[in-house]
């Protein structure tokens, strides 16, 4: 593979473009105008000047990663003669499925099309178009530069050449590819993130203790584990007998609600939606925030220097 298209310039598609271009292939980024291809390269540049200033990469390499991106306005000029396209566009069924349709009309039936959207079926997703048997789901994690697992999804007619050069292109990018055998809402991430997400806000609501204390109940004690162990190995650790016995009082006090907790609806509500408004579980301003991203920015960077030391980190194009 030479060059990769990315569909969208936003928070994932630059991140995503940005891991791209790091493995020196040729990056052409679709961006809607040029405000956005403005943003997502200033973004870029920060990001590249922090990857630098760790130490993950020199001013030559650098140099050469900026080389490797292409932004463009014209849908057409980005994806022709491409290899391979990441899709990450806002999560809109609609808006995806008319992408993929001005996509098919461009592009040989041998493209893979991937979405890197983080919840919709890739059967409703593909559902429209004329060849779904080159369309995967390729679900990155925020910030896609950094964090190294990329749950792939297949639907029941996406073709074995499809999964097979899609898997090949992540390892490329140094990727962690887990395959999604199954057409589950959320995939395996969210499923399991928002399962604790869930219990968190139940155990708020319920009084249980407070917010900071929850957080650190996460931060300080499993948070510190899961890097090494995941749930199921820790409970090989744990003692499966042990885990089992824990399993057979607490299950059917965990929380099991279907919508979002009286936490969430108060938020929602009342336009509380987090940094973004600078209020949710916690208020937020500026200085809290920077500090805040910064502190969780340099962790995820000490975790890639660890995997590549380990030889988990990315691999040369």
């Amino acid at each position: 593979m030479n060059k990769i298209s990315i569909i969208g310039a936003g928070t994932m598609g630059h991140s995503i473009a940005l891991t791209v271009a790091w493995h020196n292939l040729s990056t052409h980024i679709y961006a809607i105008d040029e405000k956005e291809v403005e943003r997502a390269t200033e973004s870029i540049l920060q990001k590249v000047d922090i990857l630098v200033q760790s130490g993950l990469l020199s001013s030559i390499e650098s140099n050469q990663l900026l080389r490797n991106i292409h932004f463009t306005t014209s849908l057409a000029d980005c994806i022709k003669g491409t290899d391979f396209i990441i899709e990450a566009v806002p999560e809109n069924l609609l808006i995806k499925q008319g992408l993929y349709q001005l996509v098919e009309a461009i592009i040989p039936i041998d493209i893979p099309i991937a979405s890197n959207t983080s919840g919709i079926p890739t059967s409703s997703l593909s559902s429209e178009m004329l060849y779904p048997e080159r369309f995967i789901i390729t679900h990155f994690w925020n910030p896609a530069h950094l964090i190294p697992l990329v749950e792939v999804v297949p639907g029941k007619v996406t073709s074995k050449e499809t999964v097979e050069k899609t898997v090949r292109l992540l390892e490329r990018l140094g990727k962690k590819a887990i395959l999604v055998k199954k057409e589950v809402p959320g995939f395996i991430g969210n499923r399991l993130q928002f399962a604790l997400f869930r219990e968190a806000q139940y155990l708020l609501s319920e009084g249980v203790a407070s917010k900071e204390d929850i957080d650190l109940a996460v931060t300080h004690s499993i948070g510190r584990r899961l890097p090494i162990t995941g749930p199921l190995m820790s409970a090989d650790f744990t003692g499966l007998d042990v885990a089992n016995a824990i399993s057979e009082y607490l299950y059917e006090n965990l929380c099991n609600h279907t919508k979002p907790g009286p936490p969430m609806t108060h938020f929602i509500e009342n336009n509380q939606l987090g940094v973004k408004s600078g209020q949710g579980f916690y208020q937020w301003d500026e200085e809290e925030i920077n500090k805040i991203s910064k502190r969780r920015e340099q962790l995820l960077i000490e975790f890639f220097k660890l995997d590549r030391q380990k030889g988990g980190g990315r691999n040369e194009g």
